[in-house]
């Protein structure tokens, strides 16, 4: 299997011309043959927790069909960050395409507080895609919560993918965290990040792999925007 990571800068609440910037990166990652690309943290509208609720969207809105064409067309799985309308407020969200199937989502379970007067947990789940390895969804401050790769271990996961959005300031700590989740349970690693404007700030990029000792093999600069590629 081959997975893509990939390391974009979002329009600021234009959900629409974020859509196309993701359909280039994801025509790329077809033209390496790649099986499945995720994209950082809230990446169709850039990590903006003051603009979520207003852009908040339904899992089947229309502007997300390209998305499930590709998908069927080209046979890949696209992971495309969101806040999700819930029930009771705003999920964070990783929307999955899947080949010939009902799209669907994984809701960030674990709230950074400062998120917690905006968005609402998402349901418990594994978070485990059903694919060959298997392959467990993080979101962002998940990796600092060690039930989260625990549970990920012990739902059978062997590779531990992270869509963050983390500033120039916060991916130091993430890049050391992640390092000791792939040592400790043997798994290979890899990280989603943004640049461009993050919340006020600067996304820090160093979208990374890290084998299952807890050593980076491969990272993209702090600045520009890519996709990195891993054969599992």
């Amino acid at each position: 299997m081959k997975i893509c990571i990939a390391q974009t800068s979002s329009v600021k609440g234009d959900i629409e011309a974020t859509i196309e910037g993701h359909l280039n990166w994801i025509a790329q990652a077809i033209n390496q043959n790649a099986d499945l690309i995720v994209f950082p943290e809230l990446s169709l509208t850039g990590y903006e927790p003051e603009l979520a609720n207003d852009l908040a969207i339904d899992l089947n809105d229309n502007r997300l069909d390209a998305f499930q064409e590709v998908s069927d067309t080209q046979n890949i799985i696209i992971g495309v960050g969101a806040p999700l309308k819930a029930e009771h407020g705003t999920y964070i969200s990783l929307i999955l395409f899947q080949p010939k199937q009902a799209r669907s989502s994984y809701s960030k379970q674990y709230l950074h507080k400062d998120e917690e007067p905006i968005f609402v947990c998402g349901p418990r789940a594994s978070g485990v895609l059903n694919t060959e390895p298997p392959i467990a969804l993080a979101i962002c401050y998940e990796i600092s919560i060690p039930e989260h790769a625990e549970s990920a271990s012990q739902h059978g996961a062997s590779i531990y993918l992270a869509s963050v959005a983390k500033t120039v300031n916060g991916v130091k700590k993430a890049n050391q965290r992640l390092s000791e989740i792939a040592a400790e349970y043997g798994m290979t690693v890899l990280m989603s990040n943004c640049v461009g404007p993050c919340d006020g700030d600067t996304g820090g990029g160093q979208s990374a792999i890290w084998n299952e000792y807890g050593e980076q093999v491969d990272v993209l600069s702090d600045q520009e925007e890519g996709i990195l590629t891993y054969y599992a």
